[in-house]
C-alpha cells in the first residue's frame, strides 16, 4: 500500500510532538504547511497500528524522519490521520500544501520479492547508502544511467534481486536507479522512469544457490 508520511519542520505554532486535542485549542486546526514529507513509497504493512510499530522499530531504508510520533500525519489510501498520544484522528489535510527537502533524487527504487516503485531519496551518502544497506557501488546500466546497489549484498546474504547482462549476473540487496551526468547523480526523467519501471518492474525469483553462485565461491556449513 502507498503510505506517506508527514512531520512537522516549521514548528512555528509550538505543537511539534503534542496532542490533537492541544493542537487543535492552540491552532483551530492542523497546517499543512509546517509539515515536511518524511516518506512516500509502497509498503506491505496496511493497518495503521503495524506501520506505527514499523516506523519505530524498523525504519524503511526510504524514510528520512525522526520515529513516527506525536504530531505526525501518515496519509494512507484511506485518507488522512494525526498521530494522537493514543491512536488515530482522521483529520483533513492538503498534501498539496506541505513540502520536500530541496536536494532530493527521483529514482526507481528496486527491493527483493517487490515490483519497482518511483521514490525519491535525499541526494546524500548517508542516505544513498541507507537506502542500498551499505557500502555504494555503481554498476552503469547506460551512457547516462546507473544502479546503485550495496557493495557487500551478497557477502552479507542479502536476498537476489534483480539478474543483469542475460541473467548472468546477480544483484543482492535493495538497489535503485538513477541519472548520472558529469560526475554526479541526477534524477531521472520521466520517460527514464518508465523505461526502468518496465525494465524492473516484476520481482524474479532467485535462489541463495544462485547468488552464491555468483560471488565465485560457496558458503559451507560449519561443523
Amino acid at each position: 500500500m502507498k503510505v506517506r508520511i508527514y512531520q512537522i519542520d516549521q514548528d512555528t505554532h509550538g505543537v511539534k510532538f503534542m496532542d490533537y486535542d492541544f493542537t487543535i485549542e492552540r491552532n483551530g486546526k492542523i497546517h499543512p504547511e509546517t509539515y515536511q514529507e518524511a516518506f512516500n513509497a509502497d509498503i506491505d504493512e496496511t493497518d495503521l497500528e503495524a506501520i506505527y510499530t514499523r516506523f519505530n522499530t524498523n525504519h524503511h531504508p526510504l524514510f528520512r524522519g525522526h520515529s513516527l510520533s506525536v504530531s505526525d500525519v501518515v496519509v494512507t489510501d484511506n485518507g488522512a490521520f494525526f498521530v494522537d498520544s493514543i491512536g488515530f484522528k482522521k483529520i483533513d489535510f492538503d498534501v498539496t500544501k506541505t513540502h520536500k527537502p530541496e536536494n532530493l533524487l527521483k529514482v526507481v527504487y528496486v527491493e527483493p520479492h517487490r515490483r519497482a516503485y518511483e521514490a525519491e531519496i535525499l541526494n546524500e551518502y548517508n542516505a544513498l547508502s541507507k537506502a542500498v544497506g551499505g557500502l555504494l557501488e555503481l554498476v552503469h546500466i547506460g551512457s547516462d544511467s546507473l544502479i546503485v546497489c550495496n557493495e557487500e549484498g551478497k557477502l552479507k546474504g542479502m536476498d537476489g534481486n534483480r539478474r543483469l547482462d542475460n541473467g548472468t549476473t546477480i544483484i543482492a540487496g535493495p538497489f535503485f536507479v538513477c541519472g548520472y551526468n558529469d560526475g554526479d547523480f541526477r534524477s531521472l526523467t520521466d520517460e527514464e522512469v518508465k523505461k526502468y519501471l518496465d525494465r524492473f518492474g516484476e520481482p524474479e525469483d532467485i535462489s541463495r544457490v544462485e547468488v552464491e553462485a555468483d560471488m565465485g565461491f560457496t558458503f559451507l556449513p560449519l561443523k
